[in-house]
């Protein structure tokens, strides 16, 4: 049996696992609309639960890039990259 549930967009969305941290990241960054908007480009026929969570736990730096979120990563470099010059 395969249930199909519409219209559920990334607020409404109940995330598990690692895709927890990167759904409420997007929402903190009020980026919601725009990652639906991502979504629904790459996904028109629409997509399941697990590959949905699958993308947000596993493809986190393609998100926040595609997003245009910065990440602590990038934040930690160029703090380095600062104190070397000093």
């Amino acid at each position: 049996m395969k249930i199909i549930i519409e219209n559920v967009g990334i607020e409404d969305f109940d995330a598990w696992s690692g895709a927890v941290s990167t759904r409420e990241r997007i929402l903190e960054e009020g980026k919601g609309k725009e990652f639906d908007a991502l979504i629904e480009e790459l996904y028109p026929n629409g997509i399941d639960d697990v590959k949905l969570n699958d993308i947000l736990w596993f493809e986190e730096d393609w998100i926040f890039e595609a997003l245009r979120i910065d990440t602590d990563e990038e934040d930690e470099d160029e703090d380095e990259d600062e104190d070397e010059e000093k």
